[in-house]
C-alpha cells in the first residue's frame, strides 16, 4: 500500500528525501491501510522544533465509533534531532519547502511518510518536465521499452 503525491514532483525540484515516522491514532492507521488519504495542498511546518504535516486528509474510518479521528488534523512527524535541525536550517533559506511525497506501511507495521526538501519550480521548468515526460512516452511507444 503506497499513497503517492505525484503533483509534488511536478511543482517542486526535490533535493533531499527523508523517511519520517507518523504519530497516528488507531482509526487513522486503519484508514491508511485501506488507502483513504489525500495529499491535496498538504505541507510540513515546524512548531517549537518539532515537524508537523498540515492539510493531510485521512478519511474517517467507516467502522469507527465516537473514537473516530478528525480528517484534517495536524500530525506529528518523527525524525532524528540531527535531521530536524538540518531541515529547519534549510527551510529558513528562501524558496525551500518540505513536501510530503509518499505514505507507506513499513515491514514492522508502522506508518511512514517520505518527505522531500524541495524548491518550487518556475513555469518554464514545469514546461520542461512535461516535454521530458512526453518524449519518454514516445520513445517507449516507438521501441516498446
Amino acid at each position: 500500500m503506497d499513497i503517492s503525491n505525484r503533483k509534488a514532483y511536478y511543482e517542486y525540484n526535490i533535493e533531499a528525501k527523508y523517511i519520517a515516522g507518523m504519530v497516528l491514532s488507531g482509526t487513522e492507521i486503519k484508514s491508511l491501510r485501506a488507502g483513504k488519504a489525500s495529499f491535496n495542498d498538504s505541507y510540513c511546518i515546524f512548531n517549537k522544533g518539532e515537524l508537523f504535516v498540515k492539510s493531510l486528509h485521512i478519511s474517517e474510518y467507516n467502522f469507527g465509533t465516537h473514537y473516530n479521528h478528525e480528517p484534517m488534523q495536524e500530525r506529528k512527524l518523527l525524525l532524528h534531532k540531527k535531521e530536524l535541525r538540518k531541515l529547519e536550517g534549510k527551510i529558513k533559506e528562501k524558496g525551500y519547502s518540505i513536501i510530503p511525497l509518499k505514505i507507506f506501511i513499513a515491514e514492522n507495521g508502522f506508518a511512514k511518510m517520505e518527505i522531500g526538501l524541495g524548491k518550487g519550480k518556475k513555469i518554464y521548468d514545469k514546461r520542461e518536465t512535461i516535454k521530458e515526460r512526453e518524449s519518454d512516452r514516445d520513445i517507449k511507444r516507438k521501441y516498446g521499452v
